[in-house]
């Protein structure tokens, strides 16, 4: 009966699915819902694709839940970090073998390859383990999937092998900075007792190398409070043994001996750099250099150009060790590489007499070899000791020192950027010979006031020193007398000529509103604009500050440099060169540097040599600008002063410039080309000429020269030159040939 009933339903179930025609009609096509299987393979390719870009965060993400219930978030990127830092990984590589899939498991055997920066690639095979949570797969996560012996919580430690930094030397082969051991010397003036105090100043003297009388002013200032410790100098346990005396009888003087990289004189600090602490946020760049955490670096200069070089190739032993930090295994091991040393073209002696020269303001100066771009001395003033980079150096004050807060590391040489003044007029007179429209031979009265524009009269820098105007000039007169009117004229007449950009061009041509293209240190390219043409009025008031240096044009003191040396050299415009070579532990040159022109000046051979004979009487005749400044100087100088007001900063000095090259042709010396540039303090030639002739003095004759008009004795200000009688001296000056800048012109809106 049961099974009758069951066949009963079962027919009244066909026919109800029959159509018309009866049991003919075609049963409904059974629906079967399909779910695509999850992609382990894809999985484990993104996990470990993140690991290679350290993405920690995202491979976290990737876990099983039971896996992030067992570890937290940052302790598992802890992990990844900590062996990304003792191997120093730069790269992680991997290769899946094979694949065994569950219905709700999965193991992936893959092959991963940990590229060390400082032992080299570390292959292993191993697994990872996967489970299915929501359709998607999931690591689950073990030790393991790291390397197979980090498994049951073990770890990696490296033991580093770091080879000696390079020496940095400079062109003769005397160490500019090396790794040494080093004297810190000082003094605690309370305990020097009395009538110690000159054998103190004698003994300290003698040591640093520096005057008496700056160390007596240094130790005991006038109506000041006396520091508790003075720092006097660093210097190398060869150089102490040789200078310092018997101290035990020498009241106050401290010292105490530290292993460090020691500056020598603290020579081009700004050129040369130092070497410090990896920044905080530098860090991460490092580590796949094969660098750690609290690894020192050059930080700027040389010393960070040449890093690589100079730091050597780091080497080292990766063990394993077991959660007692006990040694489970090595996984290998790579011997350092010694490192290379630099040979720069820096001249330690001249590099730290320009120093000297210009300690007492802000400023820059560089010396280049005329004839070859090679860079003898570059400062950048307020400067600072590098030495101090160190603290186990006892004269150090690192917390207050570095990192710069007062500008200190700003390198004006290459970086800052300053109105030329009367430095410029060489460009704008070679414009106008270049133009056609003058002759070295072409006249004008040079008045102490110049009328050209409609409604705007300009002074001559007679006017400010009372002096009478210079009368009818030739132009190459102009240069030597630096008369403003005569370059005002030239940039009017240019302008209407129609030649709107000769002067811009021509400036260009002489390497500025461009980078010298110096490769060791940051450079900026100046400012240079055209005057503008659609208003005529504002572009003859602008091709007039332009003509004699003002308005928007701005150079660096090392673009100075290089065109002054151009006009020296025939008109061949070198690129600034700090680097000889780089050589390796055998002796093997790595890199050779040789001059290099960048471009020649766009002058012709009669422009040139009228260009040259301008200079040369800026110094040779008694009218010129800064004659009074080489009586009785016997090397053949050519120079241009230049006094250039700083519109952004109203109610200061201006600055103060004197670029020239010398034309000894001495054998045992090149001849050099020199840019001095001192910051808001008055004429070039009362400033910046005596600079120069101090440089050059000692490059050739190997002594300062006379004192400067502010000196009271070498090395020491007079303050009273500051305070009375610089008027007069200026006025003095002046009559005997100094030299002002020009006055701004204010452009109309």
């Amino acid at each position: 009966m049961k099974r009758f009933i069951h066949f009963i339903i079962f027919l009244a179930f066909v026919l109800a699915a029959c159509g018309p025609g009866g049991i003919s009609g075609e049963l409904p096509t059974p629906q079967i819902s399909v779910h695509a299987a999850p992609d382990v393979e894809g999985t484990v390719n993104a996990y470990l694709t993140a690991w290679n870009s350290g993405d920690y965060a995202s491979m976290y993400g990737m876990l099983s839940s039971a896996s992030q219930d067992a570890i937290e978030a940052e302790q598992f990127q802890d992990k990844y970090a900590m062996v990304a830092t003792q191997a120093n990984l730069f790269r992680v590589d991997y290769e899946i073998l094979s694949t065994l899939t569950n219905p709700a498991s999965a193991q992936v055997s893959y092959r991963v390859t940990l590229n060390s920066a400082v032992i080299g690639p570390i292959t292993r095979d191993t697994n990872m383990d996967l489970a299915l949570e929501g359709g998607l797969w999931r690591v689950v996560w073990d030790d393991r999937i790291i390397l197979p012996e980090l498994a049951g919580g073990n770890v990696l430690n490296l033991e580093r092998f770091v080879p000696t930094r390079g020496i940095i030397y400079d062109h003769n082969g005397e160490p500019l900075a090396a790794n040494t051991q080093a004297v810190a010397i000082g003094v605690i003036p309370s305990l020097i007792c009395e009538g110690d105090g000159p054998d103190v100043i004698s003994e300290l003297a003698r040591v640093s190398q520096r005057p008496a009388a700056e160390l007596n002013e240094l130790i005991f200032p006038e109506d000041v409070e006396p520091q508790y410790y003075v720092p006097i100098i660093e210097v190398s346990a060869e150089e102490f043994e040789a200078r310092a005396g018997n101290w035990d009888q020498c009241t106050g003087i401290y010292y105490r001996a530290y292993d460090t990289r020691l500056y020598f004189g603290s020579a081009g600090p700004q050129t040369i750099g130092f070497y410090g602490p990896i920044p905080a946020e530098q860090v991460p760049e490092y580590i796949p250099l094969g660098y750690q955490s609290d690894d020192k670096i050059g930080r700027m200069g040389i010393e960070a150009w040449a890093e690589e070089y100079l730091a050597g190739t780091r080497g080292g032993a990766l063990y394993v060790l077991n959660p007692a930090g006990e040694v489970v295994t090595k996984l290998a091991e790579t011997a350092a590489q010694p490192a290379a040393s630099v040979y720069t073209t820096i001249d330690i002696e001249l590099q730290q007499r320009a120093q000297e020269a210009i300690k007492d303001f802000s400023g820059a100066i560089v010396v280049l070899e005329r004839d070859t771009g090679r860079v003898l001395a570059m400062v950048s003033s307020p400067g600072f000791n590098q030495n101090w980079a160190d603290p186990n150096n006892d004269n150090s004050f690192w917390d207050t020192y570095f990192p710069d807060d007062v500008g200190r590391f700003f390198n004006r040489a290459t970086q800052g950027q300053y109105p030329p003044g009367s430095i410029f007029k060489p460009i704008t007179f070679s414009a106008a010979l270049e133009s056609g429209l003058f002759e070295p031979e072409s006249t004008l009265d040079c008045a102490n006031q110049w009328y050209g524009l409609a409604n705007i009269v300009l002074d001559n820098w007679t006017v400010v020193k009372e002096l009478p105007p210079d009368g009818t000039l030739t132009l190459v007169e102009g240069i030597m007398r630096s008369c403003n009117p005569w370059f005002y004229q030239i940039g009017l007449d240019l302008y209407n000529a129609g030649m709107t950009d000769a002067v811009t061009e021509m400036a260009r041509g002489f390497g500025l509103g461009s980078p010298t293209g110096i490769q060791e240190l940051p450079e900026v390219a100046g400012t240079l604009s055209a005057p503008n043409v659609d208003n005529a009025e504002v572009g003859r008031q602008q091709a007039v500050q332009q003509a004699f240096g003002q308005g928007s044009t701005t150079i660096t003191p090392l673009q100075a440099a290089v065109y002054v040396a151009a006009i020296g050299n025939g008109g061949m415009l070198y690129r600034p060169q700090l680097v000889d070579r780089v050589v390796d532990a055998n002796g093997t040159a790595l890199l050779q540097f040789e001059p290099q022109v960048n471009g020649t000046l766009p002058v012709s051979e009669t422009t040139l040599q009228a260009l040259q004979s301008g200079m040369r009487l800026v110094v040779a005749n008694a009218r010129g600008t800064a004659y009074r400044r080489f009586t009785g100087f016997n090397i053949p100088v050519f120079a241009k002063t230049g006094t250039a007001t700083a519109a952004e900063a109203e109610g200061v000095d201006p600055h103060a410039w004197f670029i020239g090259y010398t034309d000894a042709g001495r054998e045992d010396l090149p001849d050099i080309a020199i840019a001095v540039m001192v910051e808001n303090v008055g004429d070039g030639s009362e400033f910046a000429a005596p600079i120069f002739r101090r440089i050059a003095s000692y490059y050739f004759l190997g002594s300062p020269g006379p004192l400067y008009p502010w000196e009271s004795e070498f090395g020491i200000v007079d303050p009273i030159y500051f305070d009375e009688t610089l008027q007069a001296e200026a006025t003095a000056t002046a009559e005997a040939g100094g030299e002002e800048g020009g006055t701004a012109v204010t452009p109309v809106p």
